[in-house]
């Protein structure tokens, strides 16, 4: 076991206590009542959009009703938007709205989403061009006047640029990123060296430096989109801009599979950027965010349930007004059922370190034909242990193209591979570096992606089973199940199944039979 130990205490640095000792949980009599006290592990939070300032909070009943609310679904924090869509919220509004929540018991901080701010795009019209500097004076100007109010300011994950016009254009190709009246360079001319330096230096000089010159105790939030393999195409620099801010979120809104707008996002998803992202970020990582669009109430828990298996010390739950209509209320309902339960789980998986099958996607990584290949792989009960730095000290290890980034890469997967110990590789790798790597060693499995990882949940179990099978030796665990039932196990023996499927199924793990139900989790703590 000491291998493993070795990897999951490496996994633990990178993972530190995700909220900083200045943001402690709410403590008041008021929230203490009515929720269960175990918030140190975890707690529960929501959103009120700067439209919704207006228009539910604008009456003193209206904030009533909003903290009768928080307290019936068991929230303890709101984030109060200043500016959404083209609108910025009133002064008095917003004073009115963080006075009254904070006397009902609630922590309450400040959020901005960057749509239709300015220049629009030439791609997604809600999306701002911050090459111009006219949106990036009125950016400026909306985090000063956010900073005047609140010392905490969540940035929505609309805070990107894809926009393509010649103004655009122009600097790129020059690779010149002019900012606040000083100019940087770009490392290359290709859109996302210079998407990634513009956000970055945009960041520095009109988001944190203005916030933290109106308000020295201001700490800004970035909060990252599911879509990890696009960041880069979109100036999200998840290296640089965690180092930059204070703190990060991470979106874990992963819906219903079968959506007909919203599908198509494996539930693994969430526990994956949220541990990938929290290994970034260490102490700076807060918490997920995920909403009831496109979701029945199962997949709405799952989402929770994810977040928290992802050491998430908060989950925000978007937004106030959603919530109040359409699956909302049922979603909520749900929830806060197994509420409880969600924080117990919590408690749990904060007191001891992950481990597993260590998954390597370096920051900024492409993933040419296998998107998202890291969120079917859980889907197969691969206990996968997201990394963003070459995993050298790994028991098993999973490599995918996305691993190309890494320059280094032929000379360390071909020693890891020699070291003689397993290694799952996509198909897409492996003809990459054939010739390089001996993957006719004896402890290699290659996974069948074939350009199409959606692909993957329809293999049998008896290939899933053969697949898993020398990684999961190398943990000390035997794992038998069918597709869609993910296994998550810690440094101390302890684990965590859940199943995914409509349907129960029957699983073995270390020789130990269990039958776990349809949309349902099972755990053993050490």
């Amino acid at each position: 076991m000491k291998p493993i130990r070795a990897f999951a205490a490496a996994l633990a640095a990178c993972a530190l206590p995700a909220l900083a000792a200045d943001a402690p949980p709410p403590k008041t009599a008021e929230i203490r009542d009515s929720a269960p006290r175990d918030e140190d592990a975890h707690r529960f939070s929501t959103l009120i959009t700067a439209q919704q300032v207006r228009d539910l909070l604008g009456s003193e009943e209206g904030i009533d009703a909003a903290a009768a609310w928080c307290r019936a679904a068991g929230v303890t924090k709101v984030y109060v938007e200043v500016f959404r869509d083209g609108y910025q919220a009133r002064r008095e509004s917003l004073i009115r709205a963080k006075e009254r929540l904070a006397a009902a018991g609630l922590e309450v901080s400040g959020c901005i989403t960057t749509t239709r701010l300015g220049k629009a795009s030439t791609g997604w019209k809600i999306i701002s061009c911050f090459t111009d500097e006219k949106t990036q004076a009125e950016l400026q100007s909306i985090v000063e006047y956010a900073a005047e109010l609140f010392d905490e300011i969540m940035l929505d994950d609309f805070y990107f640029t894809d926009c393509a016009c010649a103004e655009c254009d122009a600097a790129r190709k020059a690779k010149t990123i002019a900012v606040g009246g000083r100019r940087f360079s770009a490392a290359g001319d290709a859109w996302e060296d210079y998407r990634c330096e513009l956000m970055v230096r945009l960041s520095q000089e009109r988001v944190l430096a203005p916030a933290r010159r109106v308000n020295p105790e201001a700490k800004l939030i970035i909060k990252y989109p599911q879509w990890y393999d696009r960041f880069h195409e979109r100036g999200y620099d998840v290296a640089r801009e965690t180092a930059a801010f204070d703190r990060i979120w991470v979106g874990t809104e992963t819906r219903d599979y079968d959506d007909a707008r919203w599908g198509g996002t494996p539930q693994y998803e969430a526990f994956f950027i949220m541990r990938w992202l929290g290994g970034i970020g260490g102490g700076k990582c807060g918490g997920g965010w995920f909403d009831p669009y496109g979701t029945t109430a199962p997949t709405y828990l799952e989402q929770a349930r994810q977040t928290v298996l992802g050491g998430a010390r908060e989950s925000l739950l978007f937004c106030y007004g959603a919530l109040l209509k359409e699956t909302g209320p049922k979603n909520v309902e749900l929830l806060r059922a197994n509420r409880a339960e969600l924080l117990a789980v919590a408690g749990e998986v904060r007191r001891r370190p992950m481990t597993g099958i260590a998954a390597y996607k370096p920051p900024n990584s492409h993933p040419e034909n296998e998107p998202r290949v890291f969120d079917f792989a859980g889907m197969l009960g691969l206990p996968l242990a997201p990394c963003h730095e070459f995993p050298g000290d790994a028991p098993a290890a999973f490599f995918s193209l996305h691993a190309l980034k890494d320059q280094e890469l032929p000379r360390r997967l071909a020693a890891y591979v020699a070291s003689n110990r397993p290694v799952i590789v996509t198909d897409g790798l492996a003809r990459r570096l054939a010739g390089v790597v001996d993957w006719k060693a004896p402890l290699v499995r290659v996974l069948p992606v074939g350009g199409n990882p959606a692909a993957l949940l329809a293999l049998p179990q008896a290939e899933i089973d053969a697949l898993r099978a020398p990684a999961l030796a190398a943990l000390s665990r035997v794992f038998r199940a069918p597709a869609r039932v993910a296994l998550y196990l810690f440094a101390d023996g302890s684990h965590v199944l859940e199943n995914f499927n409509d349907t129960q199924v029957l699983v073995e793990l270390d020789g130990v039979s269990t039958a776990v139900p349809a949309r349902a989790w099972r755990w053993s703590w050490k």
